[in-house]
């Protein structure tokens, strides 16, 4: 049993808050538990995803919301929690949780991490920033892309800079054993069988750039057999519009939100994902590597991380509609590149972005920050 300071490794205790977290975080909770070397108590809403899958791991869970981004009964709870069970590291997946967190934790000797998984909207000349991120209690930021460390890196204000050691890469992890659904069938939504898909999965907002991907298609040959599958929440009235201006409006099809998207985008022949900035580490454009589809993404935040370009995907500039359908028409063209792009993502998951390094790394850091 390593010894920490006064305290041992064995002993360390460790207090996760967040909200409607995903499979990865959830299994880096679970993982860490699995250690041995750390004590892990989550607070988190009883509605989210993988509430029962960590009680049914062991890991001690209650039920928690916080409502707004100062929360005085939370922060009374977040703190009673902290003094009871002698809490060690902080760990703050979201913006209320690292705001509530903060304050709840003052004049107590417990070391903070807080997640940050997008680019931007973080300054100095921002309070709510001095309230999150930027807050000198917290020791470090773990960014889920090197795009988002580099964007906390390259800030300035005067003399003043984010500590180089502040900002830490850690990519979520994933494992192909959770991907193992049979692809949709894509009848439902009238697209023909044989036809070559395009899946993009977002919900509308003007930075996923799901305008620029429908401008795509129209600089397409026409009357080729690409259809469109939009997945998610897209009702925005000008999307609409211009989905209804577009010379292959009869082959673009909104299926809403869909708890089944991963299915959906396994059914298709590429994934796109034609981000204009600010991205992190796309979930969904892993979901659909993990399934062997052939990834194109934009040059903006992470999503190039993800990928090697014309190895495992294909990247191009963001906003850029005329090279989104070159990408799309090239692989339409050429369904062995599009195959072997789709096999070398898949690999690419397995071998790049794993769940065990995510547990060992996140491990190393805690360790870490209880010597230093």
């Amino acid at each position: 049993m390593a010894a920490i300071g006064q305290r041992t490794y064995k002993s360390m205790q460790i207090l996760c808050i967040t909200g409607h977290s995903d499979r990865p975080e959830a299994e880096t909770f679970i993982g860490l538990k699995k250690t041995g070397g750390f004590n892990m108590h989550i607070l988190c809403p009883e509605s989210a995803p993988h509430f029962k899958r960590l009680i049914d791991a062991g890991v001690q869970v209650t039920p928690f919301e916080l409502k707004k981004r100062i929360d005085l009964n939370g922060i009374r709870k977040i703190r009673a929690v902290i003094l009871k069970n002698k809490i060690d590291i902080l760990h703050l997946f979201n913006n209320k949780a690292a705001s509530n967190g903060i304050l709840a934790s003052i004049n107590l000797p417990v070391k903070i991490i807080a997640y940050r998984g997008i680019v931007a909207n973080v300054s100095f000349f921002n309070p709510m920033s001095w309230m999150t991120y930027l807050n000198p209690k917290v020791n470090r930021i773990i960014c889920v892309a090197e795009a988002v460390r580099r964007y906390f890196l390259k800030m300035r204000l005067l003399w003043h800079q984010i500590p180089r050691n502040k900002p830490v890469t850690i990519y979520k992890g994933h494992s192909l054993d959770w991907y193992q659904d049979d692809p949709s069938d894509l009848k439902e939504f009238g697209i023909p069988k044989h036809a070559f898909v395009v899946g993009c999965t977002a919900n509308i907002r003007p930075r996923k750039g799901i305008h620029v991907l429908i401008e795509a298609a129209d600089h397409l040959p026409s009357n080729l057999p690409i259809h469109f599958l939009l997945v998610g929440h897209m009702t925005s009235s000008k999307l609409l519009k211009q989905i209804q201006n577009s010379k292959y409006k009869n082959q673009i099809h909104l299926t809403g939100f869909r708890s089944d998207a991963p299915a959906l985008q396994a059914a298709c022949n590429t994934a796109v994902l034609p981000a204009l900035r600010r991205e992190g580490l796309p979930k969904v454009i892993i979901e659909a590597m993990a399934y062997g589809v052939a990834p194109v993404v934009t040059n903006s935040g992470g999503s190039p991380e993800l990928i090697e370009n014309n190895k495992s995907g294909l990247i191009v500039p963001p906003g850029d509609a005329k090279a989104i359908a070159g990408a799309i028409l090239s692989l339409f063209k050429d369904p062995v590149l599009c195959k072997n792009l789709g096999e070398n993502a898949k690999s690419r998951i397995a071998s790049c972005f794993r769940i065990e390094d995510t547990v060992l790394k996140t491990e190393k850091l805690y360790k870490t920050l209880l010597i230093s």
